[in-house]
């Protein structure tokens, strides 16, 4: 049976960019680094790419994980900064958050760039806009009453 979704994951172009702004800005934390070295055929095939390298970091905020990888060889291209979101694929990670006021304050602060202003008013508030490296993030403060709520773990 399945039992919900365990993480996204992104393709990056700098793990240590990566690692700064979803674990020193957003808050998250390194659960696992991994990776492996061009020619390692099993995740060549895994991967359906050809002479792949890869540098895997798996990060975790409460209940939620993101994979990150930064593929170091093989067939690596270069992200279009603001790809539209209506492309197909992964369109944006949502991000819940208790306190939306603060928190868009302070990813602008740090630098985030958003799209909008915030839309929608009390508990149901959100915001779209992108990590250093183009990926939508959407920031939400969400009705717990809401049909969609979910229980945030520390």
């Amino acid at each position: 049976m399945i039992l919900g979704v365990h993480h996204p994951a992104l393709s990056v172009p700098d793990m240590d960019q990566a690692l700064e702004f979803y674990c020193g800005v957003l808050g998250f934390e390194t659960a696992m680094e991994a990776g492996w070295p061009s020619g390692v055929t099993p995740m060549d095939e895994a991967m359906a790419l050809e002479d792949s390298a890869c540098k895997v970091a798996m990060i975790k905020k409460g209940n939620s994980c993101i994979e990150l990888f930064e593929f170091t060889a093989g067939s690596t291209q270069d992200a279009t900064p603001n790809r539209p979101v209506s492309r197909r694929g992964i369109t944006h990670i949502a991000l819940g958050v208790d306190d939306f006021a603060n928190e868009y304050e302070r990813l602008k602060g740090a630098g985030m760039k958003f799209n909008t202003e915030p839309q929608g008013e009390g508990s149901g508030r959100w915001v779209y806009g992108r990590d250093p490296f183009g990926n939508v993030i959407e920031l939400l403060e969400h009705d717990p009453e809401s049909p969609t709520s979910l229980r945030w773990e520390d």
